[in-house]
């Protein structure tokens, strides 16, 4: 058995699989299994486990694959958001580097027990954090072509995959991840296999949208392989996906510094977006979380203000909001603010380009977006549907009650 930020798990007997799927709002499995597209998920349903648990708030990509990794919330292990403000420096920074990290990786102490684990990513964004630590295989589809033994374990990946390297905005960035997992359990047949994909489609289509069905079909097909090789498999999410628009398919938006300097005077408040990371043609930097640093005269007068506009529906004290949402106070403002379902947070009208969105804008960060897959190929029996299920207990499902 190993332990790891306070929780047990056994060592695997058999290939184990954890997938995220990046924005994977259940209903696109609930549309695609209806469609016919996914028979392999559809006996999963039947004859495994499923489950809806909920990810972590904020409900981005970067703490709710750490929350997997580490089997704990961003309370333990430090990263908040896919970006925040550095107090230390005065700077806004990406959350990419290690040094953000505050626990171990169920990856790496894997490796350190001895056993295979490979990672395969969708966005080189993630690499690092993912790989801290361990000693074995580590590479993202988006520098697939640069992989090399000493960086990321391996070399001769597109060869191995048999594909090119897809664009960052293409579903094909995700089934990169998925041929190239199916690779690598057919040659290296590693003991852990760990894939995440990028929700470029999730943003784009919705549930039971024809595109959308299709990279759900592609994804099943790949499933399939994966438990015909033997592998016990679970399958969660980062975060949901919803529409955040207005009745005419514009951006439905709160600008928050707009707002904040309207009321207090120009640069007297700083607005952070966490979503915030270079690949704008996703979500135009625009998500359902916001944290907010303040002079100490103006926290409560602005919390009040906040909570009267329509479309908001948390305004929360630091400390609250590191309560409620299991976040790291040193890390996040002096307000926090999450918006409704169908509402973003922006800073100014002037820092967001939103002519390179391609489709009304579909987006994430929010509480509406914790509702999550969490599935494995495999009955397990004795589980009490009535708990709190969380995205960061698909280790704990796939090692301790699957093998």
């Amino acid at each position: 058995m190993l332990q790891v930020n306070g929780r047990h798990y056994a060592m695997p007997k058999q290939p184990t699989v954890v997938i995220c799927v990046d924005g994977c709002e259940p209903d696109y499995i609930a549309q695609a299994v209806a469609a016919g597209q996914m028979p392999t998920m559809k006996r999963w349903l039947a004859e495994g486990t499923a489950l809806v648990a909920e990810c972590v708030v904020p409900s981005f990509t970067n703490p709710n694959n750490l929350s997997i990794v580490t089997g704990a919330p961003p309370s333990v292990h430090g990263i908040c958001g896919n970006y925040l403000y550095d107090a230390s420096t005065g700077s806004e920074v990406m959350m990419n580097d290690p040094k953000w990290l505050r626990a171990p990786t169920l990856l790496a102490r894997l490796t350190d027990a001895g056993k295979s684990v490979a990672v395969v990513t969708a966005k080189d964004k993630l690499r690092k954090l993912l790989g801290h630590g361990m000693r074995g295989i580590c590479f993202s589809s988006e520098k697939a072509d640069q992989a090399t033994v000493a960086e990321n374990g391996i070399d001769g990946v597109l060869p191995l995959v048999g594909m090119p390297v897809p664009s960052v905005y293409s579903a094909e960035l995700s089934e990169f991840v998925f041929a190239a997992g199916v690779k690598l359990l057919e040659t290296r047949r590693p003991d852990v296999l760990y894939l995440s994909t990028t929700d470029y489609v999730q943003h784009k289509h919705a549930p039971g949208d024809p595109d959308a069905n299709r990279f759900y079909a592609m994804m099943d097909r790949y499933l399939a392989k994966l438990d015909a090789l033997g592998a016990v498999v679970a399958l969660t999410a980062d975060h949901g996906m919803n529409a955040k628009t207005r009745l005419d398919a514009s951006p439905n938006v709160i600008y928050l510094q707009d707002l904040l300097d309207g009321w207090l005077g120009a640069g007297r408040a700083r607005v952070i977006l966490p979503i915030t990371d270079p690949y704008v043609v996703h979500h135009g930097a625009l998500g359902s979380f916001a944290t907010i640093y303040l002079p100490p005269d103006a926290a409560y007068g602005v919390m009040g203000r906040l909570r009267e506009i329509p479309g908001i529906e948390v305004v929360a004290s630091r400390e609250e909001a590191a309560a409620r949402f299991e976040l790291p106070a040193d890390r996040i403002g002096d307000l926090v603010v999450v918006s409704e379902r169908s509402v973003v947070l922006g800073t100014s009208v002037s820092r967001h380009d939103l002519t390179q969105l391609e489709l009304p804008l579909r987006s994430h960060g929010g509480i509406s977006e914790q509702r999550v897959p969490l599935i494995v190929n495999r009955c397990v029996q004795g589980l009490d549907s009535k708990r709190r299920w969380r995205n960061f207990d698909a280790f704990d499902l796939a090692l301790n009650h699957a093998q």
